[in-house]
């Protein structure tokens, strides 16, 4: 490790490795992070970033990048020494996800950084490639750790339920070992998420009200005014309540929920988070319209323009069923928060875009104000 500063600590150099390098991922959320990634110091300069592409020129994928970070980060190609020095760290590797041959090219363009060939390799991939990818890696051998560290990272959906989660995760760990494979959120990484654990266990005001004693209910909710956009085949499979709520919003849950850590780390974090989760009230199947809400975008305005209706949009079958508003009302049941519901919901085409945890604090016992004034707002 290379310390910069005193608080921040660079990673050592390695090939980050992109499957799924020319998709929207990449170009809205993967490319853009590691510009700022290099620019503050938290990847080392001397990485190089290896994209797997299919059926491009190394011209047209150069092109791709440049067009995205106009786009997304736009500070990179507005200086031309900047993009041309961003640029000289692009690597591509051309082939079919599908071809053994693919993965032998990668593991000859890895380069060697201060004496190791350190790669990570990032799947912005549709999850049903994640094998079929490991599988390639594997009989490349570069799963193996003999010329330098060797990381896997899973984006979500991990699965579609619970059986194929667990169906996946053996098949990873048949090529890569535990401490090798990151199954991450990538909504984790926004600053105010991060914020909820320093809100809450820095806070000696706050803390000691975060409780079934004091709360009377949480809503946690991302709204979005935009549609589903290119995005209807992966959508319809998922719905909101696969998209969002299992994933995005209930990691923000357990951050609200959780007991505060031994130690910060990711493993004492993961474990406080396990715990919320495993005294989460289970849903019984005659419950499920007790505690749940569904509903689908019809034809309206957003912001002056007019919008189409979830089934009128492009490759979405017009007798689609598939949720884009879902809500759910979980019960924690342990001594912090016994009795206190949690209301999770996310939708699409909503009136203003906005991203809340809302913490809803228990009326006083008497009003003493009735009389002289108006009732006072809500405690939130």
């Amino acid at each position: 490790m290379v310390t910069t500063d005193q608080r921040m600590v660079t990673a050592d150099p390695t090939n980050i490795v992109i499957f799924g390098v020319t998709g929207d991922l990449s170009k809205r959320k993967l490319m853009p992070a590691l510009v700022r990634m290099l620019c503050c110091g938290l990847v080392h300069t001397d990485s190089k970033i290896i994209g797997v592409v299919n059926n491009r020129t190394e011209e047209v994928w150069l092109d791709l990048v440049r067009k995205g970070m106009q786009e997304f980060s736009p500070e990179i190609v507005e200086d031309e020494s900047k993009w041309e020095k961003f640029r000289s760290r692009l690597i591509m590797v051309p082939g079919d996800l599908g071809d053994e041959t693919t993965y032998q090219r990668l593991a000859e363009s890895l380069v060697i950084l201060d004496g190791k060939k350190n790669a990570m390799f990032y799947c912005a991939i549709p999850p049903e490639w994640y094998v079929k990818v490991t599988d390639g890696l594997h009989k490349a051998g570069l799963a193996n750790e003999e010329e330098g560290y060797r990381r896997l990272v899973i984006e979500k959906p991990f699965g579609h339920n619970l059986e194929s989660a667990r169906a996946l995760n053996k098949e990873l760990q048949l090529v890569f070992k535990e401490e090798q494979i990151y199954r991450i959120d990538h909504y984790l990484g926004k600053e105010s998420v991060q914020n909820l654990l320093v809100y809450r266990f820095a806070n000696s005001i706050m803390e000691p009200l975060w409780n079934r004693n004091y709360v009377d209910h949480i809503q946690i909710s991302t709204a979005e005014t935009l549609g589903i956009e290119y995005r209807a085949k992966y959508y319809e499979k998922s719905g909101a309540l696969r998209d969002m709520i299992q994933s995005h919003i209930m990691q923000m849950m357990t951050l609200v929920a959780m007991e505060p850590p031994v130690e910060f780390t990711a493993d004492a974090v993961r474990d406080e988070k396990m715990k919320v989760l495993s005294a989460i009230r289970r849903i019984k199947p005659e419950e499920v319209r007790i505690h749940t809400v569904s509903a689908q975008y019809a034809s309206g305005t957003i912001d002056g323009e007019s919008a189409p209706a979830y089934v009128s949009e492009e490759n979405v079958s017009p007798d689609s069923t598939t949720e884009t508003f879902a809500a759910v009302r979980f019960y924690i049941d342990n001594w912090r928060w016994q009795g206190v519901p949690f209301i999770l919901w996310t939708g699409k085409r909503m009136k203003s875009k906005a991203s809340e945890v809302m913490i809803r604090f228990r009326k006083p016992p008497f009003n003493l104000f009735d009389s002289h004034a108006s009732v006072p707002e809500a405690n939130a």
